[in-house]
């Protein structure tokens, strides 16, 4: 985040705070920085305001509608100040220019009425008239002067005739030269005849300099061109004369993004994230808003990048062990997920926190690193076994019977393995209705038990026990079966 932004947002946040003094300085340090960005004195001038300083909220709100004329909020604070200070009339005439330029904006909308009832209670003070009579007055003084007659006009007025060339100034013949210019750079650009767009881009510079457009749509040939250091060099040209001759911060906005443009193709995340933000503050646009976004995230995923190192992640994972030996496994959690984060592709510490998390009877937890160490590596024993404990420990002896299975699959040797298999069997055996009632009360196996197709392939399977083949060969049919087999619900002979 740059400067400025960083103090605009300490201002808005001490305005919001009620801390009119700082938010005043910290508005005045960003336009130190950039005098020319409408949005701090505006929000300088709300500061003045809510501090009562109403002069100096005038003069800010002035400054704004200086820089930004067809900006609405900057009339909005105009009228404001005015009000405040019992200019009425003035105040009435601020709110009027800021609707030309957005009539259904209702901060102005709600800004005028506002006005006007100030006014009434203002006269209401001298005690001379009533209530009715200073409504009348009041909207006598607001009242616009009545529409002239329109005149009647021909269906279709003739068109002036538009001045011939050389009637035109020099400097006109100019500004004509350089749009013909633009736009015979424009015809090229878009044929991708980028040689000919950039030789009349510079053209229409050398016609009319002060126009940061044409800046612009250089930078734009040379980011086609994969000339990123041309393109950023232009696009500092085009922000210096943007700000020099007060040209729409769209335009300014569009040069910061398209720096940031050239860092992100280069996977130079951050300063792409820096230009971003900057082309934010002159002006949002959603476009601008997702790039930001994805930048954000690639950051975040380089910074995660850095932080692996296996051989730390060893050392983490020791001290893990030696907490566990000692029974406190708190800490050995602690350890075991830093060693995750440092080498998050490891599935021997799942396994070791699936262990730690199953001590602390956290099941849910454990169970979620076993199905990960098993993604990590399916043929990692170990992975099994833990889920097949864990699902004893959670009174699910079929699941946990199906998790033995998988590990007897690897190595039917497995001692561990064929005891939990053992005694996960015996409990189901020995209390079906038990396994059947907590099996029903999951909700995943009730979404599957009420698919209407899932109820007729489960009446098929009893009435052919052949068609189970068939349905087995489709995917996510067999996984639904599956979790059946698992929880007791179904047996398969």
């Amino acid at each position: 985040m740059d400067k400025v932004t960083e103090l605009k947002n300490k201002g808005n946040q001490s305005l919001n705070e009620n801390n009119f003094p700082e938010a005043i300085a910290a508005y005045t340090e960003a336009i130190g920085l950039d005098g020319q960005n409408h949005v701090l004195y505006s929000n300088r001038s709300a500061a003045y305001a809510k501090a009562s300083q109403f002069e100096l909220a005038l003069q800010d709100a002035e400054k704004t509608i200086e820089i930004n004329s067809s900006w609405p909020k900057g009339y909005s604070r105009k009228g404001a100040a005015l009000t405040s200070l019992g200019r009425f009339k003035e105040g009435h005439d601020a709110y009027e220019e800021g609707l030309k330029y957005d009539p259904t904006n209702a901060a102005l909308i709600q800004g005028k009425q506002e006005n006007k009832m100030a006014h009434i209670q203002s006269l209401m003070k001298d005690g001379n008239m009533n209530f009715e009579e200073l409504l009348s007055q009041a909207q006598r003084t607001y009242q616009p002067p009545p529409p002239q007659k329109a005149k009647q006009e021909p269906k279709e007025p003739p068109k002036p005739a538009e001045p011939m060339y050389e009637d035109l100034s020099e400097e006109d013949q100019k500004k004509f030269d350089a749009k013909k210019a633009k736009e015979a750079g424009n015809a090229a650009y878009k044929k991708k005849d980028f040689e000919n767009a950039l030789l009349n881009y510079n053209k229409a510079l050398e016609f009319d300099p002060t126009d940061i457009t044409f800046h612009n749509n250089i930078a734009a040939v040379y980011f086609e061109q994969k000339e990123f250091e041309k393109c950023i060099k232009e696009c500092e040209k085009a922000i210096d004369v943007g700000r020099e001759n007060r040209a729409d911060f769209k335009l300014i906005a569009k040069a910061f993004s398209r720096i940031g443009n050239v860092h992100r193709k280069q996977n130079n995340w951050t300063q792409a994230k820096v230009f971003y933000e900057k082309a934010m503050s002159e002006h949002r646009t959603p476009e601008v808003k997702t790039l930001l976004s994805e930048v954000e995230k690639k950051i975040k995923e380089e910074e995660l990048k850095a932080y692996i190192d296996p051989s730390k992640a060893e050392e983490e994972k020791e001290v893990g062990n030696q907490f566990f030996k000692k029974g406190d496994y708190s800490n050995a959690v602690k350890h075991y997920s830093e060693a995750i984060k440092r080498n998050p592709e490891d599935p021997k510490l799942y396994s070791n926190r699936a262990a730690c998390y199953t001590k602390l009877a956290a099941f849910d937890l454990g169970l979620k690193d076993c199905e990960t160490c098993i993604k990590l590596d399916s043929t990692f024993i170990k992975g099994y076994i833990r889920k097949g404990k864990i699902l004893q420990g959670m009174q699910q002896p079929s699941k946990a019977s199906a998790a033995y299975q998988k590990a007897l699959e690897i190595d039917c040797n497995n001692s561990e393995a064929i005891e939990g298999y053992r005694q996960s069997s015996m409990a189901y055996q020995s209390n079906p209705k038990e396994v059947l009632h907590n099996a029903m009360a999951d909700p995943e196996i009730q979404q599957i038990l009420k698919d209407p197709a899932m109820r007729l392939i489960l009446d098929q399977m009893q009435n052919d026990p052949n068609a189970l083949r068939d349905h087995l060969q489709n995917p996510e049919i067999s996984g639904k079966i599956t979790k059946l087999i698992e929880a007791g619900i179904i047996s398969i002979h």
